[in-house]
């Protein structure tokens, strides 16, 4: 028997897991896996619930990304109460919507970039604990911590005004939403005092891709060579190939950019998609049924989207994309950091959306609510800030949800998260007998690439410390545990 590492729990992500490496006798890894143990009850809380309730219940899933539940189950819901999908509702619904998700995008991004992925960059991956975090980011470099605070509050005052509230807001409702854009709230968002104004945001958005650039050309070896394995990518992109956050068409391509999911309609995701259980994680892991489970496991986020992506329709982000591609030479970009690269971009393009349906006069006036012929089922799929989300409900004749299943970004991210473990194990951790702060951060550095939200795939709550175990045989001979 060998030795095995046990890193509990994960830090800096939403929620928590553990992390295990098991080494022989020699110390070469043999085995990695992400554990997640907290089990997930959301898809039979909701059942016996009237079908109205869930665009509002399932946002209890997590404080994080509310939003995306909010719309994904709206979205579900507009096919039940025959407003199609999408973009079958009326204009001022579907623009008041994307207004709502693209803040949500612009808050989340900026949280995830400035707060948990930035002090890795700056500080690097072996630097004291206690300066990998934004306080000591603020110490180091003030504007970028401020802007990042700034851009987050922005992001989660347009929630406020197209939801109601900036967390567990109420604005989706089946066939629509509930109010149109105040003029107040038009006005100070496109000509309030900066910083708080549109124009502020965007310039800022360019600001961190221009540091993020600057960082890059200083640590390639951190941004292109920290982890990089082939993966199959999907997401949702618009009818014409153009990145589009809020609905679409699925689509997915192999490691080489082929395509192998072919511009499907989302409501008949279960003809191409499985989820496969193993006994050591709550959390299951889909794979495209085509490829079976081996094959068939792929990325999703903001780096699947941009890989999936033929062009972005806002020319400032258009520019940067163009960038992206010619890194890649035009092919899939496998490099798990460059995952930091794709979310400033959608950062970007989501102030340049915000800008264009802030003008929009739809968002004032019109009408709410569209319905038609009711049914009793819809599927609702929406490009959370980490990736491709699934809300699918069913209910009976007492308007009752009755079957309810639910595939989150990070779920949907589950496998690519354990091979990003593995490679970082075998790098670092092979011939060990130490374990050393380096180690341990360089697999959450890893795992954090995918901004992983455990709470939302398992519905956990709390915080743990830190912990790695090192055995030989059944004797612990080293632990590390940091706060």
């Amino acid at each position: 028997m060998g030795q095995k590492i046990t890193i509990e729990p994960v830090t800096r992500v939403e929620g928590h897991g553990k992390v295990t490496i098991h080494l022989d006798n020699e110390g070469n890894v043999t085995q990695t896996r992400l554990h997640i143990v907290e089990f997930r009850g959301f898809e039979r809380f909701v059942q016996g619930r009237p079908y109205w309730e869930a665009p509002v219940l399932v946002q209890r899933l997590c404080g994080i990304c509310p939003v995306s539940h909010h719309l994904a189950a709206a979205k579900a819901l507009d096919v039940i109460v025959g407003a199609g999908t999408g973009d079958g509702l009326t204009p001022t619904g579907e623009k008041m919507r994307r207004l709502m998700h693209y803040g949500q995008m612009f808050q989340s991004h900026s949280l995830h970039f400035f707060h948990l992925a930035s002090p890795d960059l700056l500080f690097g991956i072996d630097a004291d604990p206690v300066k990998r975090n934004v306080l000591a980011l603020a110490l180091e470099n003030k504007d970028l911590a401020v802007q990042g605070v700034m851009m987050r509050k922005f992001g989660q005052e347009i929630i406020a005004a197209t939801a109601g509230k900036k967390i567990h807001g109420t604005g989706a409702i089946p066939g629509g939403i509930n109010k149109h854009l105040s003029a107040e709230d038009k006005e100070r968002f496109l000509n309030g005092p900066a910083p708080m104004n549109i124009d502020t945001m965007v310039e800022w958005s360019q600001g961190a891709l221009e540091f993020f650039h600057d960082y890059h050309e200083k640590n390639k070896a951190v941004i292109d060579e920290f982890v990089e394995f082939p993966s199959s990518y999907l997401s949702l992109v618009r009818k014409d190939g153009a990145l589009d956050l809020y609905h679409g068409v699925l689509r997915a391509i192999d490691s080489n950019g082929n395509i192998i999911l072919h511009d499907v309609d989302y409501q008949d995701y279960l003809k191409y998609i499985d989820e496969e259980v193993r006994s050591w994680s709550y959390m299951k892991f889909p794979f495209l049924k085509e490829l079976g489970k081996q094959a068939g496991w792929y990325s999703v986020g903001p780096l699947a989207r941009l890989n999936n992506a033929d062009f972005i329709d806002t020319p400032l982000a258009q520019k940067e994309f163009e960038t992206f591609k010619a890194y890649n030479k035009g092919k899939p970009s496998h490099k798990a950091m460059h995952s930091h690269w794709a979310r400033l971009i959608e950062i970007l393009h989501s102030a340049e959306k915000m800008k264009e349906l802030l003008n929009d006069k739809d968002l004032m006036e019109g009408e709410l609510v569209k319905k038609g012929t009711k049914k009793s089922e819809g599927v609702g799929l929406i490009e959370a800030p980490r990736g491709t989300l699934f809300h699918h409900y069913k209910i009976n004749s007492q308007d009752q949800i009755v079957m309810c299943n639910l595939i989150v970004s990070t779920t949907n991210n589950n496998q690519p998260m354990n091979e990003a473990v593995k490679q970082v194990a075998v790098r670092m951790m092979s011939g060990k007998k130490e374990i050393s702060e380096a180690m341990m951060n360089a697999v959450e550095v890893a795992i954090r690439a995918y901004d992983p939200c455990l709470s939302c795939a398992t519905h956990a709550l709390g915080q743990m410390p830190l912990e790695i175990s090192l055995f030989k045989h059944d004797d612990l001979i080293d632990r590390k545990r940091n706060r």
